[in-house]
C-alpha cells in the first residue's frame, strides 16, 4: 500500500511542508495518501537552488552523472513492486500496465546513463577560403541551464523519467511539477535521487496546483520548459514561457490504416489494434481513435474486432484479469460520454461497448462517425475507437491527415511502396509501419507537429534540447 504521506523535494531534499493535497485511489475515489503541495515561495526558492547549482552540475562530470543514473536503475528494480502499486492506485492503470511501465521506467533510465558518457562534439573544417587558412573549428557540447519540467497523469512514471534522465544525463539542474492526480511515483523517485551524490539543488519536485505554478512557465531563470499534456494548457504554456526554450508533447487523434492485404492476418491486426484503442483506458495520446479498414477486409475485420473488445474485462485495476480500468476521473468519463452521444445523434453507431458508470468508461466501438463531431475531431482520450472503410490508399492517408494533430500513425502493409508512401505523405511525427501507432520505444525520437506539439523526446534527443552547442575557433599561428 501507499505511504500514509509523501514529502515534496526542495534542493535534494524531502520536506513535509503540510498534506494538503489528497490522491486519490482512482478505482474506489477513496483517499488513497496525503501529499506535501508547494506554495509560489517553495517554487521560488527551487529555482534559485537551481541556479546556484549550475556550476556544481557543469562540474559534475558524465561517469558521476552515470553513476547517479545506474543507482536509479538498481533501485527501481529493487522497488519494482511498490512502484507499479502506487501506479495501480493513483493512476487507476491496470497491474498489468503499471508494470509495463515501470520496466519503461527503468528502461528509460538505463538508456540515458549509457547516453551521458557519449554526449560528443565535433570538429569543423573552416578552411573553405583562403582566408580561412590556419583556422579550426571545434564543437563541444553545454547544459543550457535550470529547466522546468511538468509531466502529465496518464504515465506519470515514464514521462517524467523522460525529463528527469536526460536532464540527469545532460548536468542541467531542473524543477519538476508531478501531475497533482498522480504525484506519487514522481516522489518516489525523489527519494531515490536524494540517496545520490548529486550537487545541492541539482533537483526539486513539487507539487503545485495548476493556478499557482505560473512560475514554472514565466521565471526567466528557466532556460527551458519541457511541458506534456492538453494542447489547449500546452500552447497557452508556450504563449507565456518568454525567451527560454519550450518543449511540447501534446495529444493526438491517431490512426491505424489496415490495407487489403492483410486478410491472413488479421487475428494479429485486431489484438494490435484492440491493445492500441484499450489499453490503460485510452488514456494515451497516441491510442487508436481512427481505425481505416480496406473495404476488402472491412466486414472481417470488423466482426473479429467486436468479438474481441467484448472479451476484454473491465474491473478493478488490481486484479490481474482487467484490462479496462477507470478513467482518471468521472468528470472526464462524462465528457467522452457527451461525445460519444452527440455523434450517435448525429448518426453514428455503437457496435461494441457503449456502457458508462462513473470513472468506468467500457471499450467501445463504433462506425458511421461524423467527421464534424468532437468525437471524431478532437482528442477522445479514453477507451473509444472509431471504424471507417476505405477503397484507396492514397485517399486513407488524405483522411487521416484531415487532422488538428500529427503525432503517430500505425499502417498495416505488405506492400513496400505503401509503406514507404506514407512515410511520405503521413504529416506526422513518426509512422509505424505493421503496428498501432501506440508502439514507442523509448531511445528513439517521438513527438509530433501541428497541435501535437513541439520537439521530441527519446533520451538522445532530449539531451540535445537541454544543451547548447558551443564553438571554438582556434588560428594555427598570429
Amino acid at each position: 500500500m501507499l505511504n500514509r504521506t509523501y514529502p515534496y523535494y526542495l534542493a535534494n531534499v524531502a520536506v513535509a511542508a503540510n498534506t494538503d493535497l489528497e490522491v486519490t485511489d482512482k478505482f474506489s475515489g477513496e483517499v488513497a495518501t496525503r501529499v506535501a503541495m508547494a506554495d509560489a515561495a517553495a517554487i521560488d526558492k527551487a529555482i534559485g537552488y537551481a541556479v546556484e547549482a549550475m556550476p556544481a552540475m557543469r562540474a559534475f562530470r558524465p561517469f558521476k552523472r552515470q553513476a547517479v543514473l545506474e543507482h536509479c536503475v538498481k533501485r527501481f528494480r529493487e522497488r519494482y513492486d511498490e512502484l507499479a502499486l502506487a501506479l495501480c492506485i493513483e493512476a487507476g492503470k491496470p497491474i498489468n500496465d503499471s508494470k509495463g511501465e515501470v520496466t519503461r521506467l527503468i528502461d528509460t533510465f538505463k538508456v540515458a546513463a549509457e547516453e551521458s558518457v557519449r554526449i560528443d562534439g565535433e570538429i569543423i573544417n573552416l578552411e573553405i577560403s583562403p582566408r580561412a587558412k590556419g583556422y579550426h573549428g571545434y564543437v563541444k557540447r553545454v547544459p543550457i541551464g535550470p529547466c522546468s519540467f511538468i509531466s502529465p497523469f496518464n504515465f506519470p512514471l515514464n514521462l517524467t523519467a523522460h525529463k528527469v534522465a536526460p536532464a540527469i544525463a545532460a548536468g542541467v539542474p531542473f524543477v519538476l511539477k508531478p501531475a497533482s492526480r498522480t504525484p506519487v511515483g514522481a516522489l518516489i523517485m525523489g527519494e531515490i535521487l536524494a540517496e545520490t551524490d548529486l550537487p545541492k539543488g541539482a533537483f526539486s519536485i513539487l507539487p503545485a496546483h495548476r493556478d499557482g505554478a505560473d512560475l514554472f512557465t514565466t521565471d526567466e531563470r528557466f532556460k527551458l520548459l519541457s511541458f506534456t499534456g492538453s494542447p489547449a494548457v500546452g500552447w497557452e504554456l508556450k504563449k507565456k514561457a518568454g525567451k527560454k526554450k519550450v518543449i511540447l508533447e501534446l495529444g493526438g487523434n491517431a490512426a491505424a490504416i489496415v490495407d487489403g492485404d492483410q486478410g491472413e492476418k488479421l487475428d494479429y491486426v485486431v489484438d494490435r489494434l484492440a491493445f492500441g484503442a484499450f489499453y490503460q483506458s485510452g488514456q494515451s495520446c497516441i491510442g487508436v481513435q481512427r481505425i481505416l479498414v480496406h473495404a476488402k477486409i472491412y466486414d472481417a475485420l470488423r466482426e473479429k474486432l467486436i468479438a474481441k473488445t467484448k472479451t476484454l474485462v473491465m474491473g478493478d485495476p488490481k486484479d490481474e484479469k482487467t484490462f479496462v480500468g477507470p478513467m482518471i476521473s468521472e468528470s472526464e468519463s462524462n465528457r467522452l460520454a457527451g461525445w460519444m452521444e452527440s455523434a450517435v445523434q448525429a448518426g453514428a453507431k455503437i457496435v461494441a461497448g457503449g456502457k458508462v458508470e462513473g470513472a468506468m468508461f467500457e471499450a467501445t466501438l463504433l462506425e458511421g462517425v461524423k467527421r464534424d463531431t468532437d468525437l471524431y475531431r478532437k482528442e477522445a482520450f479514453g477507451p473509444v475507437a472509431i471504424l471507417e472503410r476505405f477503397d484507396d490508399f492514397d485517399a486513407a492517408l488524405a483522411t487521416v491527415n484531415d487532422s488538428d494533430f500529427g503525432l503517430q500513425a500505425g499502417v498495416f502493409t505488405d506492400s513496400l511502396a505503401h509503406a514507404h508512401r506514407a512515410w511520405d505523405l503521413l504529416d506526422v511525427g513518426g509512422v509505424v509501419i505493421n503496428d498501432v501507432p501506440s508502439f514507442r520505444v523509448d531511445n528513439m525520437p517521438y513527438g509530433g507537429v501541428k497541435d501535437s506539439g513541439l520537439g521530441r523526446e527519446g533520451v538522445r534527443y532530449a539531451i540535445e534540447d537541454m544543451t547548447e552547442m558551443r564553438l571554438m575557433v582556434m588560428r594555427e599561428t598570429w
